[in-house]
């Protein structure tokens, strides 16, 4: 009856349109009818392979205590769920999950796709946030999935004849194909395999294998390894030594020195206050801390800064704390069993019918790239002083260790984050130099035109019917999915007159958000369900978030903490810049006002 209440209201009324207290209990609402109908398991029906269950008192001593590198063991029912490996589920029925085939999978050209629809013109920021938000989000993907490519086949893209792509036709290589299916999955669309740990086990810090983990360890107090305040470097890559280090830039090798730095504080408060801790230990049960800090940001700190608006700050602090709230929660811990009242973390688990993979959805409403613009700005902390300004292809892939072996001072850097803005989530505000980009491989390749093909490969749902799957009405007309008459004219153009054939990105991106909003409300959909479902079927964050596991230190460690805290414990220096910023994720402080205002005191004195 609660479904089919709001059903009826949003008809007329989305969510964001109600008044509080209706928008809030139609979050969750929403929350509930997506667990129950959009949560598609694509594994194997009783795989005999699959690794028996155990209980907590037959499961090995570590695989039960800690998380495991590969992200098994996380449910002793079912130890191989969510472990690196295993395959991405759909949010989708599987009938609705196969791929275009043939010219219909090419049709209309990604490539051109690309060049007229997502090419940036002029740069849009997002002025609500700062580019840290920006390489937060890449940070935490890596953590969350990531798909191979397959060298040995490839998608041949007719190009027009003024496209100046340096081979014709341009050649895109095919994800790399599931190799655990068997004959039982015939009937499957097709399925793509997770390299990373599914689990929010902060893995791209940590490694999702026993050989990575034990390469970023320092075997000394359960530390990782650092060198004169930076990780070191990975002569394999090139880049630096972490968990998961595709895709490298500066922004990215901020964040895992940051919790790099982290974890270490953390081993030593457990050092301090734990003595009796075995080196194993101290690493086990501070990778446990970090990765839960780590979500607690996510949750109430980044996301309500990228969905600025006010149902979403209290249901994401509800996500944490519950509706009783945070001070309630510090004063008598958890007064309900309930999620809604005391917040998911501490909770019971529930995986909600389905096992808990991430899904290939996920995965494509988190191609976020024209957050990121075309330079960094580099700013001096002291005086707000412009130092630099660095192209994009100056400070990626193999270039970002020059600019931390330079003289540019990580502070500095911290606070060029702090100060600049990400691009806006919108058409025709994809990065330019994305659209011609080397890896260290050597593949050279148009990551707009990529986007959009990996959607059809994978056989995630064009704009109109995705919507449909995820209980949202579809656009009728161009004119109605977006309130830019320019872009409906290039929509038309592009697609003919069939808004059925519209891409998920390209409706994505042209759609209005709802006020306060960084990204579409088609987007959110998959984020309502899969935000809390991250944290719900997690038994770190649910049943075994106790002292038990985490110790008395790391859940007060967990509570006392938050952005701006671990920012200032490592670099001090950010402490004037974050005063009065109740959001790390929001533009900070300039110091080029301080030092006015400092001017401005000693001349009165």
């Amino acid at each position: 009856m609660f479904h089919r209440l709001y059903a009826r209201i949003n008809r007329t009324r989305p969510w964001y349109r109600l008044p509080f207290l209706f928008g809030l209990f139609n979050l969750i609402a929403l929350r509930d009818q997506l667990r129950e109908e959009n949560l598609t398991d694509t594994r194997t029906p009783d795989e005999p392979a699959r690794t028996p269950g155990v209980t907590l008192d037959t499961c090995p001593y570590h695989e039960r205590r800690f998380r495991t590198a590969d992200g098994s063991y996380n449910d002793l029912s079912d130890p191989d769920m969510g472990r690196a490996g295993s395959r991405f589920a759909r949010n989708v029925p599987l009938s609705e999950a196969w791929p275009a085939e043939g010219e219909a999978l090419l049709t209309p050209s990604p490539r051109e796709i690309s060049r007229t629809l997502m090419r940036r013109d002029q740069f849009t920021p997002a002025t609500s946030l700062n580019l840290l938000a920006a390489a937060w989000i890449q940070f935490q993907t890596h953590d969350w999935f990531a798909h191979g490519r397959d060298a040995g086949r490839h998608f041949d893209i007719a190009l027009a004849d003024d496209d100046e792509w340096f081979e014709k036709p341009m050649r895109v290589q095919h994800t790399l194909a599931d190799h655990t299916r068997t004959d039982a999955d015939a009937e499957l669309p097709p399925t793509y395999i997770n390299s990373q740990s599914h689990w929010w086990d902060a893995s791209a810090i940590y490694g999702s294998s026993a050989q990575r983990r034990d390469e970023v360890r320092s075997h000394v107090d359960g530390k990782l390894v650092l060198k004169d305040g930076y990780l070191p470097l990975d002569p394999d890559t090139g880049v630096s030594l972490t968990g998961f280090s595709e895709n490298w830039w500066v922004g990215l090798g901020l964040l895992h020195t940051l919790f790099t730095l982290e974890h270490n504080a953390i081993c030593d408060a457990l050092v301090r206050d734990h003595p009796e801790m075995t080196e194993d230990e101290l690493f086990g049960t501070a990778q446990l801390i970090n990765s839960a800090l780590i979500a607690k940001i996510h949750t109430v700190e980044w996301t309500p800064a990228i969905i600025a608006h006010p149902v979403l700050k209290v249901a994401m602090r509800a996500n944490w704390w519950g509706l009783a709230e945070e001070k309630l929660h510090r004063l008598f811990g958890r007064i309900s069993k309930s999620e809604v009242i005391s917040g998911i973390p501490g909770s019971t688990h529930d995986h909600h019918g389905a096992p808990y993979q991430l899904t290939e959805e996920f995965a494509a409403v988190y191609r976020l790239h024209p957050l990121l613009p075309d330079a960094l700005e580099v700013r001096s902390l002291e005086d707000d002083a412009l130092l630099d300004t660095m192209d994009f292809e100056e400070i990626i892939l193999l270039n970002a260790q020059r600019v931390f072996t330079g003289d540019v001072k990580a502070e500095d850097l911290w606070y060029s984050f702090g100060r600049q803005h990400p691009g806006a989530v919108q058409l025709h505000n994809f990065p330019r130099w994305m659209q011609d980009l080397t890896l260290p491989d050597g593949t050279r390749l148009d990551l707009g035109a990529v986007d959009i093909l990996r959607d059809r490969e994978r056989g995630v749902p064009r704009y109109n019917q995705f919507r449909r799957l995820l209980h949202l009405k579809p656009a009728e007309t161009f004119e109605e999915l977006t309130d830019n008459p320019t872009w409906a004219q290039e929509l038309r153009e592009m697609y003919g007159d069939d808004i059925e054939h519209v891409d998920l990105q390209i409706g994505m991106h042209a759609e209005t958000p709802p006020p306060g909003f960084g990204f579409s409300d088609t987007a959110f959909r998959v984020f309502i369900l899969m935000a809390s479902r991250r944290l719900k079927s997690d038994r770190f964050i649910t049943d075994c978030y106790t002292e038990e596991y985490y110790t008395k230190t790391g859940m007060d460690w967990i509570a006392d903490n938050d952005m701006r805290s671990i920012l200032i414990r490592h670099y001090p220096g950010l402490a004037t810049s974050l005063e009065g910023v109740d959001n790390a994720f929001a533009p900070w402080r300039s110091s080029a006002s301080r030092s006015l205002s400092s001017a401005a005191a000693s001349a009165t004195a």
